[in-house]
């Protein structure tokens, strides 16, 4: 692995023709401390944000424990990379083989469910184990996330009583989880999700040793300033407390964007310009897959020094030769930005990285350690948290 203090320093010593991925092993292993050291219960890295080895032995150096998988191979990939984790499986919906494998050859002892036949099938896969750690999945809103995962998975509060305690017959540790989406940019979506949990066990009636709150912690990209994260994590902690639940029930999280987003930046090259579109060699079937299927819009700078253009908008193109390879933006830029630039994009350390394919030819390119700062932060201390009352912020 390569080192270099900047993108800029990367540009100067290589002039690359193909995408740069950057790695800051010093952002994540930060985020990963603030987690552990802040949130008040047991953080799980969902590695399908960043399923990098060097990140996972990154998190793993910082504290972080517990990973929450969601395929026989991200179990394969973390068990070899850090064996002594805790692996959780928390897709609601597995194979038979990956169960087994993931019990018997793994040691994955924690699995999720939404649905009595997913019940059943962890249960005759792991031929009725006495050790089950068994999660029941509820589906909540995403109304304050800016990526919905409202409608694929979670059990509707009408069916999850029956379902508790169903599980709790054969359970040796049962646990209620949900994900409010990503991106959640309110505290309260984890007041309505919460009391959702309360309702669910007041329906079942049944012991609970854990509620997970999944994922959902933000970051910072343009237009998208969340609260601080200690705002979430303390209404987090009010309302768990609150719960009827058993006296020594764990707290967890499942943060992935929160823990990875600014461990990647990317370095592309404009190979032409457009009027304001920018022909760029990386896009929709790379790394920036979120900027071309979402609207995802990640911070840009160019590394080129001599532009001093006014600031203006423009999107991009990718390398393919498919229309659907474009970024709408806006990305805000130098109005003389030329072909031969470069630019570097922020903050793609969550499914950036993880997104990127080989279509048409493309997707190759190095991967380069920096040490410089990430082009937006929420663990750096430049973004003070206010003293405030109430934590709860509707928008």
């Amino acid at each position: 692995m390569h080192h270099h203090l900047d993108a800029p320093a990367v540009v100067r010593a290589l002039a690359p023709d193909e995408p740069v991925i950057l790695n800051r092993p010093h952002a994540a292993a930060r985020a990963a401390r603030f987690f552990v050291e802040k949130f008040p219960g047991k953080s799980l890295y969902a590695v399908k944000a960043n399923p990098s080895p060097d990140l996972l032995k990154v998190l793993w150096d910082s504290g972080v424990t517990h990973y929450d998988v969601a395929s026989i191979a991200e179990v394969r990939l973390v068990r070899a990379t850090l064996p002594e984790a805790t692996l959780c499986f928390m897709h609601p919906v597995k194979t038979s083989r990956a169960i087994r494998e993931a019990y018997f050859e793994h040691g994955v002892k924690t699995f999720s469910l939404d649905t009595h036949e997913e019940l059943a099938k962890i249960v005759e896969a792991t031929d009725h184990a006495p050790d089950l750690r068994l999660c029941v999945r509820l589906r909540v809103s995403s109304e304050y996330a800016e990526l919905s995962l409202a409608s694929k998975f979670g059990c509707d509060l009408t069916e999850v009583g029956g379902l508790l305690q169903a599980s709790r017959q054969v359970a040796d540790w049962l646990g209620l989880c949900f994900h409010v989406g990503s991106q959640a940019m309110s505290p309260f979506a984890y007041v309505q999700a919460l009391d959702r949990v309360r309702a669910a066990i007041a329906d079942a009636s049944v012991v609970i040793d854990m509620v997970d709150v999944g994922g959902g912690f933000p970051s910072v990209y343009p237009g998208m300033e969340p609260p601080p994260l200690e705002d979430y994590f303390g209404i987090i902690h009010k309302h768990f407390y609150a719960l009827p639940i058993a006296y020594n029930a764990e707290l967890w999280c499942e943060p992935g964007r929160a823990l990875c987003a600014e461990y990647n930046s990317l370095i592309v090259k404009v190979e032409k310009r457009r009027g304001d579109e920018l022909y760029i060699n990386d896009g929709a079937y790379g790394a920036l897959y979120d900027a071309a299927h979402v609207g995802w819009r990640f911070p840009v700078r160019c590394l080129n020094d001599d532009r001093q253009g006014e600031a203006e908008a423009f999107s991009f193109y990718g390398p393919t030769c498919d229309d659907a390879d474009y970024m709408e933006g806006p990305f805000t830029l130098p109005a003389d930005i030329a072909s031969g630039d470069y630019l570097e994009i922020g903050m793609l350390g969550a499914y950036g990285a993880a997104m990127r394919t080989a279509f048409n030819g493309f997707g190759q390119g190095a991967a380069i350690d920096v040490a410089d700062e990430p082009m937006a932060s929420l663990y750096d201390g430049s973004r003070q948290r206010e003293a405030r009352d109430n934590v709860v912020s509707l928008r």
